[in-house]
Protein backbone atom coordinates (compact mmCIF):
# COMPACT_ATOMS: atom_id res chain seq x y z
CA UNK A 1 0.00 0.00 0.00
CA UNK A 2 2.21 2.86 -1.03
CA UNK A 3 2.11 6.51 -1.78
CA UNK A 4 -1.48 7.80 -2.73
CA UNK A 5 -4.15 6.51 -0.23
CA UNK A 6 -7.84 7.22 -1.35
CA UNK A 7 -11.06 8.00 1.17
CA UNK A 8 -12.40 4.80 0.91
CA UNK A 9 -11.56 1.89 3.97
CA UNK A 10 -10.92 -1.49 3.29
CA UNK A 11 -13.69 -2.11 5.96
CA UNK A 12 -16.61 -0.66 3.36
CA UNK A 13 -15.82 -3.40 1.04
CA UNK A 14 -17.86 -6.88 1.40
CA UNK A 15 -14.35 -8.72 2.08
CA UNK A 16 -14.20 -12.22 3.16
CA UNK A 17 -13.68 -12.31 6.92
CA UNK A 18 -9.76 -13.36 6.54
CA UNK A 19 -8.78 -11.20 4.43
CA UNK A 20 -10.39 -8.68 6.97
CA UNK A 21 -8.17 -10.24 9.73
CA UNK A 22 -5.28 -10.02 7.29
CA UNK A 23 -5.62 -6.13 6.30
CA UNK A 24 -6.05 -5.37 10.04
CA UNK A 25 -2.95 -7.10 11.14
CA UNK A 26 -0.68 -5.25 8.82
CA UNK A 27 -1.91 -2.19 9.66
CA UNK A 28 -3.85 -1.15 6.33
CA UNK A 29 -6.70 0.59 6.76
CA UNK A 30 -7.60 2.58 3.03
CA UNK A 31 -7.19 1.58 -0.47
CA UNK A 32 -4.88 3.13 -3.14
CA UNK A 33 -6.86 4.53 -5.80
CA UNK A 34 -6.68 1.78 -8.22
CA UNK A 35 -7.79 -0.64 -5.23
CA UNK A 36 -10.32 1.64 -4.86
CA UNK A 37 -11.74 1.28 -8.87
CA UNK A 38 -11.30 -1.96 -8.78
CA UNK A 39 -12.02 -3.99 -6.25
CA UNK A 40 -15.76 -3.38 -6.14
CA UNK A 41 -16.09 -4.11 -9.51
CA UNK A 42 -14.05 -7.65 -8.94
CA UNK A 43 -15.96 -8.18 -5.59
CA UNK A 44 -18.92 -8.07 -7.99
CA UNK A 45 -17.08 -11.11 -10.25
CA UNK A 46 -16.63 -8.05 -13.03
CA UNK A 47 -13.37 -8.58 -15.48
CA UNK A 48 -10.96 -5.61 -14.93
CA UNK A 49 -8.60 -4.67 -17.04
CA UNK A 50 -6.51 -2.04 -15.00
CA UNK A 51 -3.74 0.40 -16.02
CA UNK A 52 -1.29 0.82 -12.80
CA UNK A 53 2.41 1.11 -12.26
CA UNK A 54 4.40 -0.75 -9.87
CA UNK A 55 4.42 0.84 -6.54
CA UNK A 56 0.42 1.97 -6.71
CA UNK A 57 -0.95 -1.52 -4.21
CA UNK A 58 -2.30 -3.03 -7.61
CA UNK A 59 -0.77 -6.51 -6.65
CA UNK A 60 -3.32 -6.34 -3.23
CA UNK A 61 -6.13 -5.24 -5.20
CA UNK A 62 -5.87 -8.09 -7.55
CA UNK A 63 -5.01 -11.08 -4.52
CA UNK A 64 -7.80 -9.54 -2.36
CA UNK A 65 -10.42 -10.11 -5.20
CA UNK A 66 -8.52 -13.62 -6.00
CA UNK A 67 -8.69 -14.67 -2.64
CA UNK A 68 -12.63 -13.52 -2.37
CA UNK A 69 -13.99 -15.40 -5.07
CA UNK A 70 -12.13 -18.72 -3.90
CA UNK A 71 -13.61 -18.12 -0.49
CA UNK A 72 -17.12 -17.25 -1.42
CA UNK A 73 -17.45 -19.79 -4.06
CA UNK A 74 -16.34 -23.40 -3.23
CA UNK A 75 -14.19 -25.37 -6.08
CA UNK A 76 -16.04 -27.93 -8.17
CA UNK A 77 -16.27 -31.51 -6.51
CA UNK A 78 -14.86 -33.12 -8.99
CA UNK A 79 -11.64 -31.29 -8.74
CA UNK A 80 -8.26 -33.14 -8.41
CA UNK A 81 -5.51 -31.82 -5.79
CA UNK A 82 -3.33 -31.28 -9.22
CA UNK A 83 -5.75 -28.46 -10.40
CA UNK A 84 -4.96 -24.77 -8.94
CA UNK A 85 -7.99 -22.89 -8.75
CA UNK A 86 -6.30 -19.35 -9.27
CA UNK A 87 -3.87 -18.77 -11.53
CA UNK A 88 -1.14 -15.71 -11.68
CA UNK A 89 0.99 -14.88 -14.36
CA UNK A 90 3.55 -12.68 -13.92
CA UNK A 91 6.70 -12.13 -16.70
CA UNK A 92 9.55 -12.01 -14.41
CA UNK A 93 10.51 -14.45 -11.76
CA UNK A 94 11.45 -11.44 -9.15
CA UNK A 95 7.75 -10.25 -9.91
CA UNK A 96 6.39 -13.40 -9.14
CA UNK A 97 8.36 -14.04 -6.14
CA UNK A 98 7.18 -10.16 -4.80
CA UNK A 99 3.55 -11.41 -5.84
CA UNK A 100 4.11 -14.90 -3.81
CA UNK A 101 5.38 -12.90 -0.56
CA UNK A 102 2.12 -10.66 -0.75
CA UNK A 103 0.30 -13.74 -1.12
CA UNK A 104 1.39 -15.26 1.98
CA UNK A 105 0.19 -12.03 3.83
CA UNK A 106 -2.85 -11.54 3.00
CA UNK A 107 -3.76 -14.89 2.74
CA UNK A 108 -2.74 -16.38 5.73
CA UNK A 109 -6.10 -16.82 7.33
CA UNK A 110 -7.73 -18.19 4.69
CA UNK A 111 -5.88 -22.01 4.51
CA UNK A 112 -5.60 -21.73 0.71
CA UNK A 113 -2.36 -23.27 -0.30
CA UNK A 114 0.04 -20.90 -2.67
CA UNK A 115 2.09 -22.44 -4.92
CA UNK A 116 5.52 -21.07 -6.59
CA UNK A 117 6.85 -21.21 -10.02
CA UNK A 118 9.42 -19.47 -12.24
CA UNK A 119 12.44 -20.57 -14.07
CA UNK A 120 16.21 -20.64 -12.81
CA UNK A 121 16.00 -22.72 -9.97
CA UNK A 122 14.32 -25.17 -7.82
CA UNK A 123 12.71 -27.82 -10.95
CA UNK A 124 12.27 -31.16 -8.99
CA UNK A 125 11.24 -29.04 -5.68
CA UNK A 126 8.58 -27.07 -7.71
CA UNK A 127 7.00 -29.84 -9.71
CA UNK A 128 6.59 -31.90 -6.49
CA UNK A 129 4.71 -28.88 -5.41
CA UNK A 130 2.74 -29.01 -8.61
CA UNK A 131 1.60 -32.49 -7.67
CA UNK A 132 1.34 -32.14 -4.09
CA UNK A 133 -1.79 -29.57 -5.28
CA UNK A 134 -1.94 -25.94 -4.44
CA UNK A 135 -4.94 -23.67 -4.36
CA UNK A 136 -2.85 -20.68 -6.04
CA UNK A 137 -0.61 -21.46 -8.85
CA UNK A 138 1.91 -18.14 -9.46
CA UNK A 139 4.09 -18.32 -11.52
CA UNK A 140 6.61 -17.40 -14.79
CA UNK A 141 5.11 -18.80 -18.18
CA UNK A 142 8.59 -20.65 -19.57
CA UNK A 143 8.15 -22.92 -16.78
CA UNK A 144 4.60 -23.06 -16.34
CA UNK A 145 4.27 -23.94 -19.73
CA UNK A 146 6.69 -27.11 -19.29
CA UNK A 147 5.25 -28.35 -16.34
CA UNK A 148 1.87 -28.65 -18.04
CA UNK A 149 2.82 -30.10 -20.93
CA UNK A 150 4.45 -32.68 -18.95
CA UNK A 151 0.72 -32.57 -17.45
CA UNK A 152 2.00 -32.18 -13.70
CA UNK A 153 -1.31 -29.68 -13.45
CA UNK A 154 -3.83 -28.93 -15.73
CA UNK A 155 -6.31 -25.86 -15.58
CA UNK A 156 -9.76 -26.88 -15.73
CA UNK A 157 -10.52 -26.39 -12.47
CA UNK A 158 -9.35 -22.39 -12.79
CA UNK A 159 -12.05 -19.90 -11.19
CA UNK A 160 -9.83 -16.85 -11.28
CA UNK A 161 -7.17 -15.91 -14.08
CA UNK A 162 -5.03 -12.59 -13.40
CA UNK A 163 -2.56 -10.75 -15.80
CA UNK A 164 -0.07 -8.75 -14.39
CA UNK A 165 2.08 -6.33 -16.23
CA UNK A 166 0.59 -7.50 -19.78
CA UNK A 167 2.77 -4.71 -20.96
CA UNK A 168 5.77 -6.36 -20.02
CA UNK A 169 4.49 -9.63 -21.42
CA UNK A 170 4.57 -8.21 -25.23
CA UNK A 171 8.10 -6.45 -24.72
CA UNK A 172 9.31 -9.86 -23.63
CA UNK A 173 8.55 -12.14 -26.49
CA UNK A 174 6.29 -13.74 -24.14
CA UNK A 175 2.72 -13.18 -25.78
CA UNK A 176 2.08 -16.93 -27.27
CA UNK A 177 3.30 -18.74 -24.19
CA UNK A 178 0.09 -16.60 -22.60
CA UNK A 179 -2.31 -16.93 -25.08
CA UNK A 180 -1.23 -20.93 -24.83
CA UNK A 181 -1.93 -20.99 -21.41
CA UNK A 182 -5.12 -18.61 -21.49
CA UNK A 183 -6.53 -21.27 -23.94
CA UNK A 184 -6.21 -24.10 -21.31
CA UNK A 185 -8.61 -22.07 -18.90
CA UNK A 186 -12.26 -22.78 -18.47
CA UNK A 187 -14.47 -20.23 -20.41
CA UNK A 188 -13.66 -16.62 -19.62
CA UNK A 189 -17.83 -16.42 -18.34
CA UNK A 190 -16.31 -18.91 -16.37
CA UNK A 191 -14.27 -17.48 -14.26
CA UNK A 192 -13.05 -14.22 -12.72
CA UNK A 193 -10.50 -12.24 -15.26
CA UNK A 194 -8.28 -9.34 -14.22
CA UNK A 195 -5.34 -7.77 -16.08
CA UNK A 196 -3.06 -5.22 -15.06
CA UNK A 197 -0.58 -3.15 -17.37
CA UNK A 198 1.61 -0.03 -17.51
CA UNK A 199 -0.43 1.07 -20.44
CA UNK A 200 -3.67 -0.13 -21.43
CA UNK A 201 -2.36 0.12 -25.39
CA UNK A 202 -4.14 -1.40 -28.21
CA UNK A 203 -2.91 -4.55 -28.34
CA UNK A 204 -3.25 -5.01 -24.70
CA UNK A 205 -7.18 -4.47 -24.97
CA UNK A 206 -6.99 -6.63 -27.58
CA UNK A 207 -5.66 -9.76 -25.56
CA UNK A 208 -8.04 -8.36 -22.67
CA UNK A 209 -10.94 -8.72 -25.03
CA UNK A 210 -9.80 -12.17 -26.33
CA UNK A 211 -9.31 -14.10 -23.13
CA UNK A 212 -11.82 -11.74 -20.56
CA UNK A 213 -15.51 -11.11 -20.31
CA UNK A 214 -16.03 -7.77 -21.23
CA UNK A 215 -13.34 -6.61 -18.92
CA UNK A 216 -13.86 -2.86 -17.47
CA UNK A 217 -11.46 -0.37 -18.08
CA UNK A 218 -9.46 1.04 -14.73
CA UNK A 219 -7.07 3.74 -15.36
CA UNK A 220 -5.45 5.69 -12.31
CA UNK A 221 -5.50 10.08 -12.81
CA UNK A 222 -2.10 11.22 -14.96
CA UNK A 223 -0.98 13.19 -12.41
CA UNK A 224 -0.10 10.16 -10.58
CA UNK A 225 2.16 8.86 -13.35
CA UNK A 226 5.51 9.55 -11.42
CA UNK A 227 5.27 9.85 -7.34
CA UNK A 228 4.86 13.27 -5.89
CA UNK A 229 7.84 12.92 -3.24
CA UNK A 230 10.63 12.02 -5.92
CA UNK A 231 12.97 15.02 -6.02
CA UNK A 232 13.98 14.78 -9.71
CA UNK A 233 17.06 16.40 -11.23
CA UNK A 234 19.14 16.00 -14.50
CA UNK A 235 22.73 16.08 -15.06
CA UNK A 236 23.98 16.64 -18.54
CA UNK A 237 27.68 15.35 -18.34
CA UNK A 238 29.92 14.28 -21.43
CA UNK A 239 30.20 10.32 -21.60
CA UNK A 240 33.58 10.36 -20.20
CA UNK A 241 32.75 12.90 -17.17
CA UNK A 242 29.73 10.03 -16.02
CA UNK A 243 32.20 8.16 -13.49
CA UNK A 244 33.79 10.88 -12.36
CA UNK A 245 30.13 12.25 -11.45
CA UNK A 246 28.80 9.76 -10.52
CA UNK A 247 31.43 9.12 -7.67
CA UNK A 248 31.16 12.77 -6.62
CA UNK A 249 27.76 12.35 -5.99
CA UNK A 250 27.76 9.55 -3.74
CA UNK A 251 30.24 11.74 -1.72
CA UNK A 252 27.57 14.33 -1.17
CA UNK A 253 24.83 11.80 -0.34
CA UNK A 254 24.52 9.17 1.76
CA UNK A 255 24.08 6.11 -0.34
CA UNK A 256 22.98 4.18 2.31
CA UNK A 257 20.09 2.33 -0.11
CA UNK A 258 21.08 3.71 -3.83
CA UNK A 259 19.79 1.76 -7.00
CA UNK A 260 21.81 2.78 -9.85
CA UNK A 261 20.54 1.70 -13.47
CA UNK A 262 22.16 1.46 -16.69
CA UNK A 263 21.09 0.10 -20.04
CA UNK A 264 23.06 -2.55 -20.74
CA UNK A 265 24.73 -5.45 -18.72
CA UNK A 266 28.65 -4.29 -19.59
CA UNK A 267 27.93 -1.14 -18.49
CA UNK A 268 27.02 -2.31 -14.87
CA UNK A 269 29.99 -4.53 -14.85
CA UNK A 270 32.47 -1.82 -16.10
CA UNK A 271 30.51 0.69 -13.55
CA UNK A 272 30.83 -1.66 -10.56
CA UNK A 273 34.61 -1.40 -10.79
CA UNK A 274 34.97 1.64 -10.64
CA UNK A 275 32.60 1.92 -7.70
CA UNK A 276 34.58 -0.38 -5.82
CA UNK A 277 37.66 1.06 -6.69
CA UNK A 278 36.58 3.71 -5.16
CA UNK A 279 35.63 2.47 -1.69
CA UNK A 280 32.13 2.10 -2.32
CA UNK A 281 30.22 -1.40 -1.57
CA UNK A 282 28.38 -2.06 -4.90
CA UNK A 283 26.96 -5.37 -6.89
CA UNK A 284 25.57 -5.84 -10.07
CA UNK A 285 21.91 -7.43 -11.08
CA UNK A 286 21.39 -8.39 -14.31
CA UNK A 287 19.23 -11.11 -16.20
CA UNK A 288 21.82 -13.67 -16.05
CA UNK A 289 23.06 -13.21 -12.38
CA UNK A 290 22.19 -16.71 -11.07
CA UNK A 291 18.71 -16.83 -9.45
CA UNK A 292 19.94 -17.68 -5.84
CA UNK A 293 22.56 -14.86 -6.09
CA UNK A 294 20.03 -12.55 -7.21
CA UNK A 295 17.69 -13.16 -4.21
CA UNK A 296 20.66 -13.02 -1.92
CA UNK A 297 21.55 -9.48 -3.36
CA UNK A 298 18.35 -8.27 -3.52
CA UNK A 299 17.64 -9.65 0.63
CA UNK A 300 21.08 -8.00 1.30
CA UNK A 301 20.11 -4.03 -0.46
CA UNK A 302 17.00 -4.76 1.16
CA UNK A 303 18.39 -4.85 4.84
CA UNK A 304 20.65 -2.21 4.13
CA UNK A 305 23.75 -4.67 4.41
CA UNK A 306 24.49 -3.75 0.21
CA UNK A 307 24.27 -0.17 0.29
CA UNK A 308 24.49 -0.18 -3.64
CA UNK A 309 22.57 -1.75 -6.34
CA UNK A 310 23.44 -1.46 -10.27
CA UNK A 311 20.92 -3.18 -11.95
CA UNK A 312 19.38 -2.93 -15.67
CA UNK A 313 16.00 -2.94 -16.33
CA UNK A 314 15.51 -6.20 -15.16
CA UNK A 315 14.69 -4.87 -11.68
CA UNK A 316 12.65 -2.19 -12.79
CA UNK A 317 9.69 -3.57 -12.18
CA UNK A 318 7.56 -5.34 -9.92
CA UNK A 319 10.15 -5.24 -6.83
CA UNK A 320 8.42 -3.70 -3.36
CA UNK A 321 12.07 -2.92 -1.60
CA UNK A 322 11.38 -0.42 0.77
CA UNK A 323 13.40 2.54 1.58
CA UNK A 324 15.29 3.12 -1.10
CA UNK A 325 16.56 6.82 -0.68
CA UNK A 326 18.10 7.63 -4.31
CA UNK A 327 17.70 6.73 -8.16
CA UNK A 328 20.30 7.29 -10.21
CA UNK A 329 19.62 6.74 -14.23
CA UNK A 330 23.75 6.62 -14.93
CA UNK A 331 21.75 5.74 -18.42
CA UNK A 332 18.75 7.55 -19.35
CA UNK A 333 16.16 5.02 -20.65
CA UNK A 334 15.11 5.16 -24.24
CA UNK A 335 11.68 4.33 -23.11
CA UNK A 336 9.93 6.80 -21.08
CA UNK A 337 8.20 4.40 -19.02
CA UNK A 338 10.84 2.82 -18.07
CA UNK A 339 11.58 6.09 -16.57
CA UNK A 340 8.29 6.08 -14.62
CA UNK A 341 9.20 2.79 -13.40
CA UNK A 342 12.91 3.09 -12.46
CA UNK A 343 11.93 6.27 -10.48
CA UNK A 344 9.31 4.53 -8.62
CA UNK A 345 11.49 2.41 -6.78
CA UNK A 346 11.73 5.33 -4.31
CA UNK A 347 9.79 7.37 -2.49
CA UNK A 348 7.29 4.84 -1.77
CA UNK A 349 5.05 4.43 1.58
CA UNK A 350 4.57 7.83 2.05
CA UNK A 351 8.23 8.20 2.09
CA UNK A 352 10.52 11.10 0.34
CA UNK A 353 13.44 10.18 -2.44
CA UNK A 354 15.62 10.93 -4.99
CA UNK A 355 15.90 10.72 -8.63
CA UNK A 356 19.40 11.61 -10.39
CA UNK A 357 19.30 11.26 -13.96
CA UNK A 358 22.58 11.95 -16.45
CA UNK A 359 21.76 12.60 -19.68
CA UNK A 360 25.00 12.14 -21.68
CA UNK A 361 25.81 12.86 -25.30
CA UNK A 362 24.69 8.93 -25.99
CA UNK A 363 21.26 8.90 -24.25
CA UNK A 364 20.02 13.04 -24.35
CA UNK A 365 18.31 12.36 -27.17
CA UNK A 366 15.97 10.17 -24.54
CA UNK A 367 14.82 13.15 -23.06
CA UNK A 368 12.38 14.98 -24.54
CA UNK A 369 10.42 11.99 -24.76
CA UNK A 370 10.49 11.35 -21.07
CA UNK A 371 9.22 15.28 -20.62
CA UNK A 372 6.90 14.66 -22.46
CA UNK A 373 5.55 11.65 -21.18
CA UNK A 374 5.84 12.80 -17.38
CA UNK A 375 4.16 16.23 -18.71
CA UNK A 376 6.72 18.48 -17.17
CA UNK A 377 9.90 19.59 -17.27
CA UNK A 378 12.89 18.71 -15.52
CA UNK A 379 15.10 20.70 -13.34
CA UNK A 380 18.48 20.09 -15.37
CA UNK A 381 22.35 21.27 -13.48
CA UNK A 382 24.46 22.46 -16.40
CA UNK A 383 27.43 23.36 -13.97
CA UNK A 384 29.03 20.48 -12.38
CA UNK A 385 32.64 20.86 -12.78
CA UNK A 386 32.80 21.13 -8.42
CA UNK A 387 31.31 17.20 -8.46
CA UNK A 388 33.96 16.09 -10.77
CA UNK A 389 36.48 14.22 -8.51
CA UNK A 390 39.75 12.57 -9.51
CA UNK A 391 39.24 8.78 -9.12
CA UNK A 392 40.87 5.42 -8.42
CA UNK A 393 41.71 3.10 -10.20
CA UNK A 394 39.09 0.49 -10.87
CA UNK A 395 39.07 -2.54 -8.66
CA UNK A 396 39.76 -6.33 -10.15
CA UNK A 397 36.28 -7.68 -10.07
CA UNK A 398 35.37 -11.28 -10.99
CA UNK A 399 33.42 -11.38 -14.53
CA UNK A 400 31.13 -14.08 -15.06
CA UNK A 401 31.60 -16.10 -18.70
CA UNK A 402 30.77 -13.72 -21.43
CA UNK A 403 31.57 -10.22 -19.65
CA UNK A 404 33.38 -7.78 -20.82
CA UNK A 405 37.36 -7.67 -19.38
CA UNK A 406 38.45 -5.43 -17.80
CA UNK A 407 40.54 -2.58 -19.69
CA UNK A 408 41.82 -0.28 -17.11
CA UNK A 409 41.38 3.27 -16.48
CA UNK A 410 44.17 3.91 -18.63
CA UNK A 411 45.12 7.87 -19.45
CA UNK A 412 41.74 8.38 -19.58
CA UNK A 413 40.42 7.18 -16.54
CA UNK A 414 36.70 6.21 -16.88
CA UNK A 415 36.79 6.64 -20.88
CA UNK A 416 37.42 2.46 -20.97
CA UNK A 417 34.42 1.54 -19.80
CA UNK A 418 32.52 4.43 -21.52
CA UNK A 419 34.02 3.48 -25.24
CA UNK A 420 31.92 -0.12 -24.63
CA UNK A 421 28.90 1.32 -23.71
CA UNK A 422 29.13 4.34 -26.91
CA UNK A 423 29.98 0.84 -28.87
CA UNK A 424 27.27 -0.91 -28.16
CA UNK A 425 25.03 1.95 -28.87
CA UNK A 426 25.68 1.87 -32.64
CA UNK A 427 25.06 -1.61 -33.01
CA UNK A 428 21.48 -1.77 -32.76
CA UNK A 429 19.95 0.44 -35.30
CA UNK A 430 20.81 3.17 -33.74
CA UNK A 431 17.69 3.91 -32.14
CA UNK A 432 17.55 6.61 -29.64
CA UNK A 433 19.82 5.26 -26.70
CA UNK A 434 20.42 2.00 -28.38
CA UNK A 435 22.60 0.43 -26.64
CA UNK A 436 19.70 -2.02 -25.69
CA UNK A 437 20.59 -4.20 -28.61
CA UNK A 438 21.37 -7.73 -28.60
CA UNK A 439 19.68 -9.58 -25.90
CA UNK A 440 16.05 -11.33 -26.51
CA UNK A 441 12.82 -9.89 -27.05
CA UNK A 442 12.00 -7.33 -29.08
CA UNK A 443 14.61 -6.32 -31.73
CA UNK A 444 16.84 -3.22 -29.30
CA UNK A 445 15.28 -5.34 -26.31
CA UNK A 446 18.60 -6.09 -25.03
CA UNK A 447 18.52 -6.29 -21.22
CA UNK A 448 14.74 -6.54 -21.79
CA UNK A 449 14.98 -9.98 -23.46
CA UNK A 450 13.07 -12.56 -21.66
CA UNK A 451 15.78 -15.39 -21.93
CA UNK A 452 17.82 -14.35 -18.82
CA UNK A 453 15.28 -12.90 -16.74
CA UNK A 454 12.24 -15.19 -17.01
CA UNK A 455 14.50 -17.93 -17.33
Amino acid sequence: METHLSDTRFDSLELAEPLRQALNEAGYTHCTPIQEKTLPLALQGRDVAGQAQTGTGKTAAFLLALFHRLLTRPAAEDRRPNQPRALVLAPTRELAVQIHKDAEQLGKHTGLKLGLVYGGAGYEQQRQQLEDGVDVLIGTPGRLIDYFKQRVFDLRAAQVAVLDEADRMFDMGFIKDIRFILRKLPHPEKRLNMLFSATLSYRVMELAYEHMNNPESVKVDADQVTADRVRQMVYMPASEEKVRLLVGLLRRIDPSRTMIFVNMKRTAEELVAWLKGNDYQAEVLSGDVPQRKRLSLLKQFETGELPILITTDVAARGLHIPDVSHVINYDLPEDPEDYVHRIGRTARAGAEGDAISFACDTYAMALPDIEAYIEQQLPKEVQHDELLVELKPQAEVKRRPGGPRKKGGGKGGPRGGQRGSNRGGRGGGRRPGGNRSGGGGRPGGGNRGGGGNEG
